[in-house]
């Protein structure tokens, strides 16, 4: 799957980008990132914002820039995110539906917001992440990559032990988990135990444990 951000700010991905999981699933080719400047598709005196018309407070990005940078990133089955406050908002399911896409191409925000004709003729859907607002998109940006990079076969583990944490409606099955030490003291004398079955070796009473005490994240 590949995954192109449209942003202001490019060298903000470097770090995280070649880190961990994610580092590791591009090395191994299966998910391609793409950071692209906004600013490659304007020139210095006209910039990527601009004053709001009927007035107002800060900035607001320009529609022109964004539709040259889609029109070069996106691909024929591509899908357009824009992320604003107002879009719906991103749970499992709609990490799992992205993860079954060709490509995705996430336009971050930033300033006091975008100009309209973005959401109304360029992106296929505003999406949001939470009932706050942040300083701009990139933060956004690599929540929905990595929540749905880990759906995708070898990024976490094995296909087959994977499928195994998927509800039937697409939804990711939690459970408590434990490692050593059996038990733990505190400073206080407090003991803090793992639950006994989970050290049975009784396959069967700990697959029925993990389903009382599970819930579905959607």
């Amino acid at each position: 799957m590949k995954f192109d951000i449209i942003t202001i700010f490019p060298d903000a991905f470097d770090s995280y980008l070649s880190q961990s999981l994610l580092g590791k699933a591009q090395e191994k080719d299966l998910i391609e990132v793409n950071v692209h400047d906004l600013r490659g598709w304007t020139s210095e005196k006209k910039g990527v914002d601009d004053e709001p018309y009927g007035g107002g407070r800060g900035m607001v990005m320009k529609v022109g820039p964004i539709y040259g940078a889609v029109k070069d990133v996106k691909e024929e089955n591509g899908k357009v995110v824009l992320f604003t406050p107002r879009g719906e908002e991103f749970d499992q399911r709609r990490a799992s539906s992205f993860s079954d896409l060709d490509q995705l191409v996430m336009i971050c925000g930033r300033y006091e917001g975008v100009d309209e004709r973005v959401a109304k003729h360029i992106a296929d859907l505003e999406l949001s992440i939470g009932n706050y607002v942040l300083m701009g998109g990139e933060l956004a940006a690599l929540v929905v990559m990595e929540a749905t990079s880990r759906l995708i076969p070898g990024v976490v583990q094995k296909p087959e032990e994977f499928q195994e944490r998927i509800s039937e409606d697409k939804g990711f099955i939690e459970y408590p988990q434990y490692t050593r030490p059996e038990v733990f003291e505190t400073e206080t004398g407090e003991e803090w135990e793992v639950p006994s079955v989970l050290l049975s070796g009784d396959h069967q009473k700990v697959k029925e444990w993990r389903e009382k005490h599970q819930e579905i994240v959607e």
